[in-house]
């Protein structure tokens, strides 16, 4: 990581109540929560957004939005949350059902976004997709991009043991 960080060893206040959420419901406190440490704040909405898009009941399965956080993370070269989300997809145990269009359409849209278009979602509409799937496909598309671009940004790297914190069923605190 390229900048400081505070480790969970040294965590007080906020910060460390923070820190236990996020590791009781993850299983641990991956790079790209410490990488955040410096603004809790932004680190606990950021937190509260991923639960949202990834354990809330969605017109997506927990597979596929897994499987979309892989295809998401591969397109924008971001082997860190590519490796974290196929721990994450290997640890459920099932597979996305999603047509191989959308994943297409994913990649696509994360590397080119200015190319969206009225047509994909006719597209994605004829492939059978549902609006609020096709909108929770936006939203994790989106929130990958995001994502992919801070672990980039400030040089993550996988760090040993990651699949610990890759827990793909939420827990009570999540």
């Amino acid at each position: 990581m390229w900048i400081e960080s505070i480790a969970p060893a040294h965590a007080t206040g906020e910060l460390k109540d923070l820190y236990e959420r996020i590791g009781g419901a993850r299983g641990g406190v991956a790079q790209i929560h410490q990488a955040q440490s410096l603004n809790p704040r932004v680190l606990a909405v950021h937190f509260d957004l991923y639960k949202a898009l990834m354990f809330q009941p969605s017109a997506l399965s927990r597979a596929d939005r897994e499987a979309l956080a892989v295809v998401v993370s591969r397109a924008n070269l971001c082997a860190y949350c590519a490796a974290h989300h196929a721990a994450a997809l290997s640890q459920l145990g099932e597979q996305s059902s999603l047509p191989q269009e959308l994943f297409e359409w994913a990649a696509r849209l994360a590397r080119a976004p200015e190319t969206a278009s009225e047509a994909d979602i006719a597209a994605l509409r004829a492939a059978g997709l549902t609006d609020r799937a096709i909108l929770d496909a936006v939203l994790t598309v989106a929130y990958f991009s995001y994502a992919n671009r801070l672990v980039l940004a400030l040089g993550l790297e996988t760090e040993p043991g990651f699949e610990s914190t890759c827990r793909p069923h939420p827990n009570n605190s999540i």
